[in-house]
């Protein structure tokens, strides 16, 4: 990896704690310098302007003093004057007040050298000449300063003299840097107090996260995403209110919504008995079936707590149908590899009798066999290869032909079947509930009567696949056809749980859209046919 690979990566990895530290550093110190700033402006411009108004203020109020305006008919105005402006300039804290005659010659001055010498700065001139009272800035022998401007008027209103009070503007800056100095330190202060509080907060936030960085959080977050979209079941969570906080897309489909729902009341999305009683006692609910939308649903509700107890409920659940299938597919192809097993068996034992008539040289007779199974073979083969072309049912007919050969039953497949391989929706394991389910039912009608016989036809001829099974046992009382598709409904007296076979087939061809028919009679045996359709959704 690259140096700036590595940098960005140190960057990204840096603790929440140190990120926020740092943030409310840059932006104290930025906030300190644009605040500073523009205080500082802010305040020069009012201690100019301050300044300006009472340099002004005091050079009206000396305009207007009458022993001033006396002394300019005397022979020597500086000698009463001087000491009078040199008062007022200490008291008021003035930088000077210099008082001249309409010439601009001075008759006061801080410095007395300065006396009986022209005015500088250039700015007297609206005052002596138009009698305006005015504020300026100008360079004068003590430094730039800003200053108040006043006529001295005679009793008859004419400009005599002019008074000019100033303030050095070299005070004015110490002036406004001894107010910036205060403003940096209880800046300082702030900034401190602010590091104090982002260091407690980082470590109030990092409590809070269970000590996980952002990084790890985001981390988490897109796992937990990816594994709840990735299961099968439905997953939904609600806080301790009963608003949704979570829901998975499994969950979206198996209840039918096509809208975001967090944060909405459970109740009308979800059966919520069960995750109410979870929130209320803290006790999970484990394998709970219930009924939502014509489906059945298993339930398991897990409380979620924290430090004042219960905080929420995570339901996981799944449609029972899709379970019941995977245990009836399981079941089948259990039931399947036993049949194959029984094909074997059965050609086990013919082998050994072949072998047997060969060793005791009945050749004729081993050759008549031969024979004769050759021809029933053929038979078989050519209608389940040539004429059956799915593999899923020539699988299953050639795994139920060795049972039947097993259990002394003549298993015949009707050459009039024809089918052509079947379409995508109709898959293995739903075939197997159906076609294996009747076969074997048809197999235990038989069972123990003389001259057993089962019989298989198909077609795909038309818009729908028919499978038909027929037998010639003793058939089915009529009382018994209303609930022959009952769950756990048996005619059979038997100590194993039975009655699920016919069951299971109904559902797995109800969920294709097809029908099942049955006919019996105690003198001709029973008769089931099974119509599927080729298009899915059509019924």
């Amino acid at each position: 990896m690259s140096r700036k690979g590595d940098a960005f990566l140190k960057i990204k990895k840096r603790s929440l704690q140190r990120k926020i530290f740092g943030l409310v550093l840059l932006l104290g110190l930025l906030l300190i310098l644009l605040l500073t700033g523009f205080f500082s402006y802010m305040e020069s411009k009012q201690i100019e302007e301050n300044k300006g108004r009472m340099a002004l203020e005091i050079s009206k109020t000396v305009s207007f003093i009458p022993t001033i305006i006396d002394a300019f008919d005397t022979n020597d105005p500086a000698k009463t004057i001087q000491p009078l402006a040199e008062k007022i300039r200490k008291e008021t804290g003035a930088e000077f007040v210099v008082i001249g005659n309409k010439d601009g010659v001075r008759y006061s001055h801080p410095i007395p050298s300065k006396i009986g010498k022209k005015m500088t700065g250039g700015d007297n001139e609206w005052a002596i000449n138009e009698g305006d009272y005015y504020i300026s800035k100008a360079m004068g022998t003590l430094g730039p300063s800003i200053r108040g401007k006043s006529p001295i008027l005679n009793k008859n209103g004419e400009v005599i003299g002019i008074v000019s009070v100033g303030f050095l503007l070299e005070d004015v800056k110490e002036q406004v840097l001894n107010n910036i100095s205060k403003v940096l330190l209880v800046s300082l202060i702030a900034l401190i107090i602010s590091l104090i509080g982002s260091s407690l907060l980082g470590r109030n936030i990092r409590k809070d996260t269970l000590g996980l960085e952002p990084y790890e959080i985001a981390a988490l977050y897109k796992e937990k995403n990816a594994v709840l979209h990735g299961v099968k079941e439905g997953i939904l969570a609600i806080n301790k209110k009963g608003y949704i906080t979570m829901m998975n897309q499994p969950a979206k489909r198996l209840l039918r919504i096509h809208r975001s729902v967090r944060d909405n009341k459970v109740d009308g999305l979800f059966p919520s008995e069960y995750l109410y009683e979870v929130l209320r006692t803290g006790n999970p609910q484990v394998d709970k079936e219930m009924v939502w939308n014509d489906k059945t649903v298993i339930v398991n509700c897990t409380p979620l707590f924290d430090e004042q107890g219960v905080s929420g409920v995570v339901a996981s659940f799944r449609d029972k149908t899709e379970i019941q299938q995977m245990v009836n597919t399981i079941s089948e192809v259990n039931r399947y590899s036993e049949d194959l097993r029984a094909q074997t068996h059965e050609f086990t034992n013919k082998l050994y009798v072949l072998s047997g008539l060969l060793q005791l040289k009945e050749y004729e007779q081993a050759v008549e066999m031969i024979q004769q199974e050759t021809k029933v073979l053929q038979v078989q083969n050519s209608v389940v290869f040539n004429q059956i072309k799915d593999p899923k049912v020539q699988a299953i007919l050639l795994g139920k032909l060795g049972k039947a050969s097993e259990k002394k039953i003549e298993f015949e497949i009707s050459t009039d079947s024809y089918l052509e391989t079947l379409p995508s929706h109709i898959n293995l394991s739903s075939l197997i509930v159906i076609i294996g389910n009747m076969i074997d039912n048809a197999f235990e009608a038989v069972s123990g009567i003389d001259s057993a016989k089962v019989q298989f036809f198909t077609t795909d001829i038309g818009s729908d696949i028919i499978f038909e099974i027929a037998d010639n046992g003793k058939g089915i009382d009529e009382h018994d056809i209303p609930r022959l598709f009952d769950r756990g409904y048996t005619s059979k007296k038997s100590d194993l749980p039975r009655g699920y076979g016919l069951s299971n087939a109904e559902e797995a061809v109800l969920e294709m859209n097809g029908m099942i028919e049955v006919q019996c009679s105690q003198e001709t045996g029973t008769v089931f046919t099974v119509y599927l359709p080729k298009e899915y959704g059509r019924s």
